[in-house]
């Protein structure tokens, strides 16, 4: 447990003072958001500082990898008795995936600063670039196992743990085929929308922080709950259960940290950057904790707002006819008159209340159990 709040704390205080720095450093090199024309109301953030993912993106590695090399220090030094916890596969390919998608993101956000335009890669290269990273991500997650043949993802369709419904089952080729597959699915639906809920100041932020939070109490109810350390029918058999917690803490704290200066008015935008991998790690995490489809329930926000731009584009293309004002869905309240704060914290609650339920169904499974 020290190493879990060791890492969000080492994250949170890094991003915290390190993020007016970037903010003054992006300034001098005129890094700012470019706003499309149709947003009116947020052509006062024109030029604002963007890319202030890479600073979540640092601080959650800082970390993770500071709270490791701390609690080895004082291991070494023999002055508090404390076992150090070990760098783990399945917390490096979590971070592999915020990394990977957050380069995907930088130089998506590069190439609008740059050319001064909303758009930056397209649809394609950004599907492209998606995919890689999730097959470098998915493919030894299934695959590498440890001394006790256990490999840090599961071929299982997972809920609150595997079901019966077995990728593996189509074949050892196949499988791994069709687990790669899902796992893009996976990803890509949940980094684009983070992505797509990244309008408003602090919306994808303060929503991240409560996800995160939420998988880091999961790991660790996993961790107690191994079968490794205790058998049983209720028992779990995640891998790294603990180090997942770790990681999972240091994002959020990373977040935490960033949302002090990204709040209503903010100083900086995370940017695609920050959004796309955001998403990827939230997806990682699901996948590796064997919560795959309780991710949309805990991210009930991000599924919302995604949803909303599905109903509005399927709507206009089938009638002529848009159900929101705009899309995504914080666009249409404020075109209603809602202020930008009170959008953001209604969302914000909306984002609690479903993460509350994602934990509220993880537990209840488990209890059903006994």
């Amino acid at each position: 447990m020290v190493n879990v709040l060791l890492a969000g704390g080492i994250s949170m205080v890094l991003s915290l003072l390190g993020t007016p720095l970037f903010v003054r450093f992006l300034v001098r090199r005129g890094y700012g958001q470019f706003i499309r024309d149709d947003l009116t109301q947020h052509h006062y953030k024109r030029g604002k500082p963007t890319m202030g993912g890479a600073v979540i993106i640092g601080a959650a590695l800082a970390g993770y990898f500071g709270s490791h090399l701390a609690l080895m220090a004082v291991s070494a030094s023999g002055t508090v008795a404390v076992v150090p916890g070990r760098v783990t596969l399945s917390a490096l390919l979590v971070l592999l995936l915020l990394v990977g998608m957050g380069l995907v993101g930088f130089l998506d956000d590069y190439i609008k600063v740059s050319r001064a335009r909303s758009l930056g890669l397209t649809s394609k290269q950004k599907l492209i670039g998606q995919t890689l990273v999730t097959v470098v991500f998915a493919v030894p997650a299934l695959l590498a196992v440890d001394a006790n043949g256990r490999a840090p993802a599961s071929a299982a369709i997972s809920i609150v743990r595997d079901t019966a419904i077995d990728l593996a089952a189509a074949g050892p080729v196949l499988g791994v085929l069709l687990f790669v597959l899902w796992a893009n699915l996976l990803v890509a639906g949940a980094s684009n929308g983070v992505n797509i809920s990244d309008g408003l100041d602090g919306l994808a932020t303060g929503a991240s922080v409560m996800v995160l939070g939420a998988y880091t109490g999961i790991s660790l109810w996993q961790y107690n709950q191994s079968c490794a350390a205790a058998p049983g029918s209720g028992c779990y058999e995640v891998r790294d259960a603990l180090d997942l917690a770790v990681v999972a803490c240091a994002i959020a704290g990373a977040c935490f940290g960033f949302l002090w200066w990204n709040a209503s008015p903010a100083s900086i935008i995370m940017g695609d950057t920050g959004s796309l991998s955001l998403g990827a790690a939230l997806a990682g995490m699901a996948i590796l904790t064997r919560t795959e489809l309780l991710l949309a329930v805990l991210g009930g926000l991000f599924v919302l707002i995604t949803l909303s731009v599905v109903i509005q584009v399927a709507s206009f293309k089938l009638t002529g006819r848009r159900v929101f004002r705009m899309a995504p869905l914080h666009h249409h309240f404020e075109l209603v008159g809602w202020d930008e704060i009170t959008i953001v914290i209604r969302f914000w609650l909306i984002a609690g209340i479903s993460a509350i339920a994602g934990l509220g169904l993880f537990y209840a499974e488990w209890v059903t159990e006994f």
